[in-house]
């Protein structure tokens, strides 16, 4: 199977699946197509023949029998936040899983299962009522699918671990269309497989987390100037390394939005920050974040109690869909006083939403050995993305060449790979260097349970 786009299929066969079919089949020339074919980041601009709405797993099973019996380019989307659009293709068929959200709670047993298209605010929302949560990324609209299957990092990694490390079974369908269940217990090279090594071994159609008993959090952002970066930046990787786990906090550079609830002094300020969630007793907060209000000082110091799922969507009206990104990634051990001079040199980004993330990958992330899942930098410190982004495409060549620029000037002081979902197609030996040593036992699972690579796009594991 190659990229290559493929003749479209004849209208009698794509009316044979429509009829098999409970969702909408949409094609170019149909009603809601342009909307259909559209995910997160609008530098993507491609064109499916096809995009199957699945509204259950036998949607699934028929649109990848299709795909395989005519030879097309298959899809598969959840939540359509993948920076690299693999969501989508070009003259293929698109699984679309958005109308598949359904999530249900287990508060006996502290577990949910969620269905493939949901996001992690429908998780959120499902699982706030009894109390509970799992580890699910920084923005709301993200899907569950994407963000599950390359790993996982978010509020709670330190405390919680990946999402993955909280991922008890998911439900598949396969590249010959039939239905599996992968567990500790069932299938478990497919279950080691999901766990960081992406869509590449089929559809899931629902997974199976653990919760743990999280409602309120303290958090929010400390913001400090640009000039006070290199004290903050040096004091950050000593804090972070030895404060409880309780304690969660991701450094960025950023550009203070205009509007509530900062300060009017520093909209559209270049700043430094940490993002900081604190899901400990609250009688233990003022204490923990002492240190971090003597720091700089800071000019804002905006960190409250909340309830988790507000945390998890703060940022959704900053990154709506629409917008143009272009992402860059590596894993940091070591934040060097070197490296952290080649970040200054790049940390004014150059549009209101393009910024620079380190997220913490330790405490309870360290406690999983590195081939225990297809995740493999367990020894890692911090995911870090550049992220380009703005909503007019004006500003395409300026956010790329930044997010470009920068990661070359750090990449020097990486680990040498990246979080899979943070890459953009970034071609074969990213993919392996991402994976390290796990290649070949994920290589040895993918021959297994797709040979012939029906599930390719993705960042794709093939010999």
């Amino acid at each position: 199977m190659t990229d290559t786009t493929l003749p479209a299929p004849e209208q009698p066969v794509v009316e044979d699946l429509r009829a098999e079919l409970r969702g909408a089949l949409i094609s170019p020339g149909d009603e809601g197509y342009e909307k259909a074919r559209k995910v997160y980041n609008a530098m993507i601009n491609k064109r499916p023949a096809l995009v199957a709405r699945c509204t259950d797993t036998a949607d699934v099973i028929a649109c990848v029998n299709f795909a395989r019996e005519h030879g097309l380019i298959l899809a598969v989307r959840g939540g359509g936040h993948n920076g690299a659009g693999l969501g989508t293709c070009e003259g293929g068929l698109v699984v679309d899983l958005s109308e598949m959200k359904g999530c249900r709670v287990d508060p006996a047993k502290r577990t949910v299962r969620v269905e493939g298209g949901a996001t992690w605010g429908d998780v959120d929302h499902a699982t706030h009522a009894f109390g509970l949560a799992t580890p699910s990324g920084i923005i709301s609209t993200t899907g569950v699918g994407g963000l599950t299957l390359g790993g996982g990092l978010g509020h709670l990694t330190r405390k919680c671990g990946l999402t993955i490390d909280n991922l008890i079974g998911v439900d598949m369908v396969l590249a010959d269309g039939s239905f599996v269940q992968a567990n500790a217990d069932e299938n478990e090279d497919l279950f080691w497989a999901v766990r960081g090594g992406g869509g590449n071994f089929g559809v899931v159609t629902s997974f199976e987390f653990r919760l743990h008993p999280i409602r309120k959090v303290i958090g929010g952002p400390t913001l400090w100037t640009l000039d006070q970066a290199p004290e903050v930046m040096r004091w950050y990787r000593d804090f972070i390394a030895n404060a409880p786990e309780d304690l969660n906090g991701f450094f960025a550079f950023l550009t203070v939005p205009p509007g509530p609830p900062f300060p009017e002094e520093l909209h559209l300020k270049k700043v430094c920050g940490v993002v900081w969630c604190y899901t400990g007793p609250e009688e233990h907060a003022d204490e923990i974040f002492a240190p971090v209000r003597r720091v700089g000082p800071p000019v804002l110091h905006g960190v409250q109690e909340m309830p988790y799922p507000a945390l998890q969507s703060a940022f959704d009206g900053l990154y709506p869909p629409g917008h143009q990104w272009y992402w860059k990634a590596d894993f940091i051990t070591e934040i060097s006083d070197e490296a952290i001079e080649a970040h200054i040199e790049h940390a004014a980004a150059p549009t209101m939403q393009s910024t620079m993330h380190l997220y913490p990958v330790d405490g309870a992330a360290h406690r999983v050995g590195g081939t225990e899942t297809a995740w493999s930098y367990r020894e890692a410190r911090w995911g870090m993305v550049i992220a380009g982004v703005d909503p007019d495409p004006a500003n395409r060549e300026r956010i790329t060449g930044w997010a470009k620029d920068y990661w070359e000037a750090i990449h020097p002081y990486s680990s040498g790979g990246a979080y899979v979902n943070m890459m953009m197609e970034e071609g074969q030996d990213r993919v392996r260097a991402s994976y390290r040593e796990n290649y070949k036992r994920l290589l040895r699972v993918k021959r297994k349970y797709d040979p012939e690579n029906l599930f390719h796009t993705n960042q794709n594991i093939k010999s």
